[in-house]
């Protein structure tokens, strides 16, 4: 018998097979599974598994008080602790009509964009660490520390600060407080220039992420994306601008707004908004009106029975915060509308097709916290 008659032709099939990143993967920034089917390096589909560094905070805040609850939202995005203790004060703050000192405005706005800053610094080191690139990651500490270091003097904490708080702030800024400020963005202004040289313009990182993660405007908005990640495509989305809160609407800065929505243009983004972080604080450090840096209120707060939504501008994007009110103490109901949880959203669409290679450069531009995704 011929070989021909006893082969069974079948139809050919793609090298398709699944590899799982994580839960404990360091190029995830944080404990987040990934199952990625593969066809060679050829990227066909990730399916994000979360979970992991889940806490149940928005569960344990109807066990606490208004006050207290705050104090949960540091350890989510851990590296916006302040613009989330923010978003909850703000919301308290307008249901129980507090009015807060005009100083405390000022000292919250100035710790908000350091936070911005300190938080662009990391994400830009570490992207570059992702990507092989050793020296940005010692680089951006250096900065970083100094500002770490003034929010320790202060608030007594570096990292999940608990500092901004229903009626104001929970401290004053410390005397060295304008000086060292005045110190860091001078020689920041210096330092900067060498993340252009060190980064932006090697050949190497340019290749690795331009034309690499491509969002669209349309699937921007069709997967509401936000912060950084939206304006690199296009979208308008600051909530500072939009609704301003804390003063915003008095101070003059810009909106970074990228077209080419690539993994080369969520940095650019970002290195851009730290500049506008440094013209924000300018405008503050010599202007902190004297008088109260907080406003008395009572030890234990009750909202009035209704729903309450606040949000503002994380380092991420938008951290929107819902409560719902019985009277009580404690919080019938919250629930966070976190940026992270939507800028996951993105990944398998704008890896798909990719080479696997490709996937540390987008995870690196996306800037995940996941402990902001799980809660």
């Amino acid at each position: 018998m011929e070989l021909s008659n006893i082969l069974i032709p079948v139809e050919d099939a793609p090298d398709e097979f699944v590899i799982n990143v994580g839960p404990q993967h360091p190029s995830t920034h944080g404990v987040l599974h990934l199952k990625i089917n593969l066809d060679g390096e050829q990227i066909l589909e990730i399916e994000p598994h979360l979970g992991y560094i889940h806490r149940g905070i928005e569960k344990m805040s109807e066990s606490l008080g208004y006050k207290q609850s705050i104090y949960l939202t540091s350890r989510m995005d851990y590296l916006s602790a302040h613009m989330n203790n923010h978003a909850c004060s703000l919301l308290v703050e307008k249901a129980a009509q507090i009015e807060v000192p005009a100083r405390a405005s000022v000292i919250r706005l100035l710790m908000l964009e350091l936070q911005r800053l300190a938080s662009h610094q990391l994400w830009w080191g570490s992207a570059g660490l992702d990507m092989g690139a050793v020296s940005p990651f010692f680089y951006a500490f250096r900065e970083r520390e100094q500002i770490l270091d003034i929010f320790e003097e202060t608030s007594g904490t570096r990292l999940t600060m608990n500092y901004i708080t229903p009626g104001g702030v929970s401290a004053d800024i410390h005397p060295n407080f304008v000086k060292r400020v005045k110190d860091l963005i001078k020689q920041f202004k210096v330092n900067i220039d060498e993340y252009d040289k060190l980064l932006t313009g090697n050949i190497i990182f340019q290749k690795r992420t331009q034309g690499v993660g491509i969002l669209t405007k349309e699937m921007a908005l069709s997967l509401a994306a936000s912060g950084p990640v939206a304006r690199a495509s296009g979208v308008s989305c600051d909530v500072r601008k939009y609704y301003p809160y804390e003063g915003y609407e008095k101070l003059d800065f810009k909106e970074i707004l990228g077209t080419d929505g690539d993994s080369f243009a969520r940095y650019m983004i970002r290195l851009q908004e730290m500049q506008q972080c440094m013209h924000i604080i300018e405008q503050l450090i010599d202007n902190i009106p004297e008088g109260e840096y907080r406003t008395k209120i009572k030890g234990v707060l009750k909202l009035p029975v209704g729903e309450y939504y606040q949000r503002v501008e994380t380092a991420r994007g938008e951290l929107g915060v819902y409560v719902v009110s019985d009277g009580g103490k404690n919080p019938y109901r919250i629930k966070y509308r976190t940026p992270n949880f939507s800028n996951l959203g993105v990944l398998a669409h704008i890896a798909k097709n990719s080479k696997i290679g490709d996937l540390v450069a987008i995870m690196a531009t996306l800037d995940l916290i996941i402990p902001d995704i799980d809660r």
